[in-house]
C-alpha cells in the first residue's frame, strides 16, 4: 500500500475505473465468445454477427480495445461466418 496522497488516490481512482471496465469488457468478449461458439456449431447468422460487431464497436468507442482490434476482431468473425 503506498504511503504518499497523491499515490493513495490514484489507487482508489485505479480500482473506480477498473469496477467500471471490467464488465463491459467481459459483454465485449462474452458476445464474441457467444458468436464463435455458434460458428463452431453451424448456427451462426448474419443478425449474430450484426449483434457482436456492435459489441466491438461499443468496446472500442469506450477505450478497451484500439480501433485495429476491433477492426481485426469484425474481420475475422466476418470470415469465420463465411466460411461455414
Amino acid at each position: 500500500m503506498p504511503i504518499i496522497e497523491s499515490s493513495i488516490q490514484r489507487v482508489r481512482s485505479n480500482e473506480v475505473a477498473h469496477a467500471r471496465r471490467q464488465p463491459q469488457k467481459s459483454a465485449y468478449r462474452a458476445a464474441v465468445k457467444k458468436f464463435e461458439k455458434a460458428a463452431a456449431a453451424g448456427t451462426a447468422d448474419q443478425a449474430l454477427l450484426q449483434v457482436t460487431s456492435s459489441a466491438i464497436d461499443k468496446a472500442e468507442t469506450k477505450g478497451l480495445i484500439k480501433k485495429n482490434k476491433a477492426s481485426r476482431d469484425k474481420s475475422r468473425l466476418a470470415k469465420l461466418l463465411a466460411s461455414k
